[in-house]
């Protein structure tokens, strides 16, 4: 007997992928964000794993391996992004201030 049915998978997933979504929408804090990313990430993940048990296919462990190594350079490139705001002398974390990458307009 299985623990969780796929069922169970899926409403933990859809619960996930709703909190994190409403973390990206709702936040402005870019580490807020990265972290609501990561969460709707993981609810991908999991679908992936619960269909793999569910059709006994390794092919959703595949793809959460493939998630996860996104989710690492999601978050990379993420924080890189932060320290170059940070480096610009924007000490914010809101993510309004990300036009301040395009540099200064001459003219």
């Amino acid at each position: 007997m299985d623990a969780f049915s796929f069922n169970d998978t899926l409403l933990l997933a859809t619960i996930m992928f709703s909190v994190g979504l409403a973390g990206v929408l709702v936040r402005r804090n870019m580490v807020f964000m990265l972290m609501s990313l990561d969460i709707m990430l993981n609810a991908t993940a999991l679908v992936f794993v619960g269909a793999g048990a569910r059709w006994h296919d390794a092919t959703g462990q595949v793809m959460f391996l493939m998630i996860l190594a996104l989710a690492a350079v999601e978050t990379a490139v993420g924080l890189a992004i932060i320290l170059c705001l940070h480096a610009r002398g924007r000490p914010t974390l809101d993510a309004d201030t990300g036009n301040l990458l395009r540099g200064r307009q001459h003219g």
